[in-house]
């Protein structure tokens, strides 16, 4: 009888000790952008530059081919979620603005 007392709470206790355990997949979705691909954006890029440097936008606008925009969304298993988003206008097949949260280049101005 004391072995019956002991095996049960021991058999109901393994369940909610391997809950902490469980692999939570980590989920990235869209553009992973850095920084340093940003910097070298300049005003004035065609949009065939653009594309070689930060690849394919995640979404173009349906009514303004000129709006590129690039979202990065990272779920990691555990932790806080992180979304990023830059935003890039074309003017006259040349680059215009960005936007997003980026920091703007300084060298941006510059031009190409």
């Amino acid at each position: 009888m004391q072995l019956n007392t002991l095996i049960l709470p021991v058999l109901l206790a393994l369940p909610l000790a391997g809950c902490g355990l469980v692999y939570k997949v980590d989920i990235p979705q869209g553009n992973y952008i850095e920084e340093k691909q940003v910097a070298q954006l300049r005003q004035g890029m065609t949009k065939e530059q653009v594309q070689f440097l930060l690849g394919n936008p995640m979404s173009l606008d349906g009514f303004n081919n000129d709006r590129w925009v690039y979202m990065y969304y990272f779920q990691p298993g555990r932790g806080d979620k992180e979304q990023k988003q830059l935003i890039l206008e074309f003017v006259n097949d040349g680059l215009g603005t960005v936007s997003g949260d980026f920091p703007l280049p300084e060298a941006f101005y510059q031009g190409i």
